[in-house]
């Protein structure tokens, strides 16, 4: 980072932030990015004024330099060795460059720092968009107001008593106004974005697909998993940038990916090819025979 664009942060934090709800924040899970931060930009473009943290594991080679470029204040470091003897990873390897360990300490993070609710995001969000109908197509524009949004999910969270509550992804508008995801404006599952609450704990699991994993694992035992359809976050192409779990999904490749949610969930999970002009294997969850059903309050006698 510039000396202008850490006066820059400076200004911004002094002026704006810190004065959304005291209750909350955004944790932002981050490994070897320390100068290719691309959240914290993008919250502050869409208008977000609240704490936000980087949850930095002690075996980051830049954790100093994540100090130096976002103040001591913003960095919460947490020990990976010994949450990796808490988590269950579905298999016997014992690299730990896989962000698992970090999303499992988010709870305890928030209830140390005395946070009610969080939000984690990953470290390469470009932008926010909301979603809506326009004639007879599906069009957006970008976030300015994120904080009201923040408030809205919060609300959707505790009214639904789910486990966590997401943001849909920008790949899940493909078909636009035929997409399954804004047809049905709100579906079972949580990827990537996770509002939640600190009393309502969960468990990551899997080296890696581990948010797939923990949506149908918890899910088939009844916990609710939910993504909202009128929002949308936007990332950088997995694999193209250093750092992060990119040497994860280069080492392993997207059929080893998903099947580990077919290894926890044989009975509703299966890996077949996804995609029209560049296919490649992908999860797929069969949802009838893979949740409990919600069933709506017009049928209750």
């Amino acid at each position: 980072m510039e000396d202008w664009q850490a006066h820059l942060y400076d200004k911004m934090e002094k002026y704006f932030m810190n004065n959304f709800r005291d209750d909350f924040a955004v944790f932002i899970l981050t490994h070897g990015r320390a100068d290719n931060m691309k959240t914290v930009d993008t919250l502050y473009k869409c208008g977000y004024t609240g704490k936000y943290y980087l949850i930095v594991d002690n075996e980051d080679s830049q954790l100093d330099l994540y100090i130096r470029n976002f103040g001591k204040e913003h960095v919460v470091v947490f020990d990976k060795l010994k949450k990796s003897k808490e988590c269950d990873t579905l298999d016997i390897q014992e690299k730990r460059n896989i962000v698992l360990f970090a999303r499992n300490s988010c709870h305890e993070i928030a209830k140390d720092l005395g946070i009610t609710y969080f939000l984690e995001l990953d470290d390469d969000y470009t932008e926010f968009r909301k979603r809506f109908w326009d004639g007879e197509k599906l069009s957006s524009y970008y976030v300015l107001d994120l904080n009201s949004i923040c408030n809205e999910m919060i609300d959707f969270l505790e009214t639904s008593g789910s486990l966590t509550v997401a943001f849909s992804q920008t790949g899940d508008y493909i078909g636009g106004t035929g997409c399954k995801v804004f047809k049905e404006k709100l579906i079972r599952k949580a990827m990537n974005s996770f509002f939640c609450k600190v009393d309502r704990p969960f468990q990551f699991m899997g080296r890696i697909n581990e948010d797939v994993n923990a949506y149908c694992s918890i899910g088939k035992r009844g916990g609710l998993f939910f993504t909202v359809a009128d929002i949308s976050l936007n990332q950088c192409d997995t694999q193209q940038s250093k750092g992060g779990l990119t040497d994860s999904y280069l080492e392993q490749g997207t059929y080893v990916k998903s099947f580990y949610t077919v290894l926890d969930n044989p009975s509703f999970v299966r890996v077949a090819e996804m995609g029209c002009g560049h296919k490649r294997l992908h999860h797929q969850v069969d949802w009838e025979h893979g949740v409990p059903k919600i069933i709506s309050d017009r049928f209750k006698k």
